[in-house]
Formats: structure tokens, C-alpha cells, sequence
């Protein structure tokens, strides 16, 4: 598999608006290094550790974005560099990454993790737990937490209605959230959704982030 090839290849279908993060779990720095020296620039991490670990070794403008399960003692591991987290399951766990985030005196851009698959094993918000949330008014107050959108998986399955229309759920959701919540905040403008298997039709469905690692990398040996 040509890693360069394969990032060439996805690119050249996106629209505009729609940013590519290429998944690096599990690959080494010198197949990251084939994808950066394309001018790629995003890349998404969901270990804390493997994150921790690589980072330093990487280029510095490297924007490293955290997609996978985010324990909150972890937290303080990422915030000093990361670029974007799109795995906020939970209300402590913005806390944390508030907490966390004021101690080194960043602001970090985050998504909200809604759930819209049929499997249980999905994490995130459900829309009435995030609709909570956000009619609460506190997340107003937080100085270092940016909301720029959402984020959701989809059941994994070949069914591409059941996957199509989870993503239609998703951005309907998304776009009910903007209006009543976010109407005049130009940086709520992301919906993260759509792998390897299925970013094409989260393209058609309206995401602006597609998360996508065997595609480019293929799959771990």
C-alpha cells in the first residue's frame, strides 16, 4: 500500500469543506512521516499513551486531534498540544479538560460526542443528556473549552441505509443545536463523522471531518 498515493487519492474526492484526519493508531513514525510529507498536517490519535509517546518524536506543526475513549486522569497528558478532542462523552469530563486546560493556559476546540448507533458499545451524549447540558448554560462559563460541533460513530455494519440514516440523525441534530445554541458563534462548525468504511456517504450526509486510517495506513499487520 503507497501511503502517499492513498492520501493523494482521498483529497482529490473532498469537498471544500471537509478536512481529512488521517488515523495514525497503531502506525509508526515513518509511515506518519509518508503521510506528512504529503503536506498533510492532521492526524488523529485515540491511545493517550501511543499519542504521548509519538508526539515528541513528530514535527512540531503536526495538529494532533484525540478521537478515542478520553479517561479523565488522562486529560492533562494531551491538553498542552492537542488541537481538537472529538470524543467529550460526558459533563466531568469537560470539567477535566477545563480544569486541565486553564492550568496550561490553552483553550482547546471540542466536539460532542453523540451516541446514534444501535450498539451499546458507542459511547457519547444522547441528544436529551446533551440538550441537558447545553440548555444548562454553565458550558458559557468556561474559559478554555471551545465548542466547535459534534462528533458520532456509526453502527458497524453493511447496511448503508442504517448507516445513512444515523448520519442524517446526526446532523440533524447538529444543525437543531447551531440554531438554538450556537447561531452566532462562527467556530460551532463541525460534524465529525465517517471512517474507513463509510466516509463517503458521511460526506453526502454533511460531515466536515472524516476520521479515516486503514484506508491510507491499511490495516495493522
Amino acid at each position: 500500500m503507497d501511503i502517499k498515493d492513498n492520501i493523494h487519492e482521498i483529497k482529490k474526492e473532498l469537498p471544500a469543506n471537509v478536512r481529512l484526519v488521517a488515523v495514525s493508531k497503531f502506525h509508526d513514525e515513518s509511515e506518519i512521516l509518508k503521510a506528512y510529507e504529503t503536506g498533510h498536517r492532521l492526524f488523529g490519535e485515540s491511545r493517550v499513551q501511543e499519542l504521548i509517546e509519538k508526539q515528541p518524536t513528530l514535527p512540531d506543526d503536526i495538529q494532533w486531534h484525540f478521537i478515542g475513549n478520553l479517561q479523565r486522569n488522562k486529560v492533562k497528558f494531551i491538553v498542552p498540544f492537542i488541537k481538537c478532542i472529538h470524543s467529550v462523552d460526558s459533563k466531568r469530563l469537560l470539567h477535566q479538560i477545563e480544569r486541565q486546560a486553564a492550568a496550561v493556559d490553552r483553550v482547546i476546540p471540542c466536539l460532542l460526542q453523540i451516541h446514534i448507533a444501535k450498539e451499546d458499545t458507542k459511547a457519547g451524549f444522547t441528544e436529551s443528556e446533551c440538550w441537558d447540558l447545553l440548555s444548562n448554560g454553565k458550558w458559557r462559563e468556561w474559559k478554555h473549552i471551545q465548542l466547535v460541533g459534534v462528533m458520532g460513530m456509526a453502527t458497524f455494519t453493511d447496511d448503508e441505509n442504517i448507516v445513512r440514516g444515523e448520519f442524517q440523525k446526526l446532523n440533524r441534530f447538529y444543525k437543531k443545536i447551531k440554531e438554538h445554541y450556537f447561531a452566532d458563534d462562527p467556530q460551532f462548525k463541525e460534524i465529525s463523522m465517517g471512517m474507513s468504511s463509510d466516509y463517503k456517504i458521511a460526506i453526502e450526509e454533511g460531515s466536515t471531518l472524516i476520521r479515516v486510517g486503514s484506508t491510507i495506513f491499511g490495516e495493522r499487520e
